[in-house]
């Protein structure tokens, strides 16, 4: 008998535990968390550098600035690089998206799934993270995406939210909290996007008086037409101040002339 409770007794230490799923209240907290890390209390603008490829066409280059007033839930894109590409920008009011073309000097309004700046990366790349307020969570399991520990979640959007992409499913790495890999599905369950984030970053906020988290890269590849990937490059992040009129359809204009 006493032998017998020994090895019980060993069992019980030596055998690792059965992980728990998460509850519905830990995984909408978790996503809440990661909103909130990148998240700033004022303003936020960074230069991106953009990279398109696709098979049998020269490499697409594009530089952009982002403008984000993360209070007022405001965001500019425009295009610093190339030339041609100039004073070309997008800008987000109430919940619309509006794309301006200096050539033209037209306005229009576009969807979440406008490819920006003809490449494969859309709105949400380079707004802030919306992901508690956008999607209801289930739990995926629990896995391992190369040496890390993550827990798998699938999102579905909320009834009356506008997305690009009703369903998405998460690898989120659990010491981290930081997104490490996304998919992307259509309304038909089909794959659309692949998202990897091998690279977060973070500077202080003097507004938030904490750490705003950032992707230093993303790499998205196009699910349908295999042969399409964009390489994503925040190139700097500053969170000052910016003009009290900037997130305006006069003030984008006016970088064009």
């Amino acid at each position: 008998m006493t032998r017998l409770l020994t090895c019980v007794a060993l069992l019980a230490v030596t055998l690792p535990a059965v992980a728990a799923d998460l509850t519905k209240e830990e995984m909408v907290k978790l996503l809440a968390d990661i909103d909130d890390r990148q998240r700033n209390g004022g303003d936020f603008k960074a230069l991106v550098y953009l990279e398109q490829r696709e098979k049998d066409k020269a490499d697409l280059v594009r530089e952009l600035i982002v403008y984000r007033r993360d209070a007022d839930d405001r965001l500019m894109m425009l295009f610093a690089k190339p030339k041609s590409e100039e004073g070309k920008g997008y800008l987000r009011i109430d919940k619309n998206l509006w794309s301006y073309d200096p050539n033209v000097g037209k306005w229009e309004r576009t969807t979440e799934r406008e490819r920006i700046g003809g490449t494969n990366s859309r709105r949400r790349d380079f707004d802030e993270s919306r992901l508690a307020e956008e999607y209801d969570p289930s739990f995926d399991g629990e896995g391992k995406l190369g040496a890390f520990d993550v827990w798998m979640l699938k999102l579905q959007v909320k009834p009356n939210v506008d997305v690009a992409y009703p369903t998405i499913k998460l690898w989120v790495d659990k010491n981290s909290r930081n997104i490490l890999k996304q998919e992307e599905y259509a309304l038909s369950g089909r794959l659309m996007r692949k998202s990897l984030y091998p690279k977060w970053n973070k500077v202080y906020s003097e507004s938030k008086k904490a750490d705003v988290w950032f992707p230093g890269e993303i790499r998205i590849y196009d699910e349908v037409e295999k042969s399409n990937s964009t390489y994503v490059l925040f190139k700097s992040v500053d969170l000052k101040p910016l003009e009290a009129n900037l997130f305006t359809k006069a003030w984008l204009e006016s970088k064009s002339r």
